[in-house]
């Protein structure tokens, strides 16, 4: 090597410096991409870990090992490790008044990390914005919505807004509101909406259903239900309760009634 290096001339120290620069890079950005990997599966077949933790700490080894592998580059072209010491010091002052976002990102994913107020595989709404957590690494969080849209935000706004999580718990509570006629009989319907409750096994027995009249609207009695259900199947409890009470208010004779209008004409 050292022969092709004065064969070279001049300029063979700097080439022979560039090569191994660039197999340093090469090899590093593999390893990098290896341990990166090799972290999240260790991390995600944990029993007390979950996803969450697996792709931050991946997050973190990948750029830590590309951090080191700048600095070796760095070596190969003469720069002692004081020497970078003082400039990375320098540097980092300097980006990190330019990237003072990034910086708070990255902070901001400590915290969400730290804290957890969601998971992977949690449903959630952020400042508005709902979907399901599909990643969170040091810089963004990403949602998925229900349409399968995908939605990337920075981690300084979502650790600065209001997290709604839908998926926290095991059970929720499901509210529904049905209509009924003033000449019907409230009681009847309330009997109607807990016998379709009781037919449903999604249906929890502990809290048990809760069926009231809850207002006197100008055109309808309203009657507010309560059911508890596991978080799972929230939606499709919900659309299967207002199917079967429909059918049942209909085949019984209860009345959902339309709004009415009355219009008052004054002679002249």
């Amino acid at each position: 090597m050292n022969e092709m290096v004065t064969q070279m001339g001049a300029f063979g120290p700097l080439i022979y410096s560039a090569i191994k620069a660039l197999i340093f890079l090469v090899v590093g950005y593999m390893v990098a991409g290896v341990v990166e990997r090799y972290v999240r599966r260790r991390v995600n077949a944990s029993e007390t870990l979950d996803n969450t933790l697996g792709n931050f700490f991946a997050s973190i080894a990948k750029w830590l090992i590309l951090a080191v592998v700048v600095i070796a580059v760095l070596q190969v072209f003469g720069f002692q490790a004081t020497s970078l010491v003082a400039v990375l010091g320098a540097a980092t002052l300097a980006i990190g008044l330019a990237l003072q976002g990034t910086l708070a990102d990255i902070a901001a994913g400590v915290m969400l990390i730290v804290f957890r107020p969601f998971k992977l595989g949690d449903y959630v709404d952020i400042d508005g914005t709902s979907g399901t957590v599909r990643l969170l690494n040091l810089f963004v969080t990403e949602l998925v919505t229900p349409d399968n849209v995908q939605i990337v935000a920075p981690n300084g706004k979502v650790w600065g807004a209001i997290i709604t999580n839908y998926s926290a718990h095991d059970t929720r509570r499901l509210d529904l509101t049905f209509g009924i006629d003033y000449g019907d009989d409230a009681d009847k319907a309330i009997a109607l909406i807990l016998g379709c409750a009781q037919k449903d096994d999604r249906v929890l027995s502990d809290p048990e259903p809760w069926v009231r009249v809850v207002n006197l609207n100008d055109s309808s009695v309203d009657l507010g239900v309560r059911l508890w259900c596991k978080s799972a199947d929230y939606w499709e409890l919900k659309f299967a309760m207002t199917k079967v009470v429909k059918e049942s208010f209909d085949k019984e004779g209860v009345s959902i009634p339309y709004p009415h209008q009355v219009e008052i004409q004054k002679s002249a």
